[in-house]
């Protein structure tokens, strides 16, 4: 089980609130990328891809080397077992309000396929 930490957790959710920095990761988790290669397909500057990167290490999803003057970043995915089990806290709740959907669905086309009775002409 990971320990809760509601900052850490605070600060993963910062940082997948935004979909450059979600895009990035995506590719990531791939293979480690240099801050060019994930900036690139976005069509921003370095420095621009720099930022976002910055906000995923404050976070601890990534992890950069330097390699020369080339940055190497890596997906470190850990902090997203924090989410994970936060999410996993509602996974009941979610579980029991669609079994419920399910049984009214159900009971629904058992309704629907049951014959109706003929009116009797008088």
């Amino acid at each position: 089980m990971v320990e809760q930490n509601p900052a850490v957790l605070d600060q993963v959710l910062r940082a997948l609130a935004d979909p450059t920095r979600r895009d990035m990761l995506r590719r990531l988790a791939a293979h480690e990328r240099s801050v060019g290669e994930l900036a690139e397909p976005l069509d921003m500057s370095l420095a621009a891809a720099s930022k976002h990167i910055q906000v995923l290490e404050r976070a601890g999803l990534v992890e950069r080397e330097i390699q020369g003057r080339t940055h190497v970043c890596r997906l470190s995915p850990q902090p997203l077992a924090h989410v994970a089990e936060w999410l996993r806290l509602y996974e009941k709740f979610w579980n029991k309000h669609l079994d419920a959907l399910a049984a009214l669905l159900e009971a629904e086309d058992r309704a629907a396929k049951k014959p109706r009775k003929k009116k009797s002409a008088r």
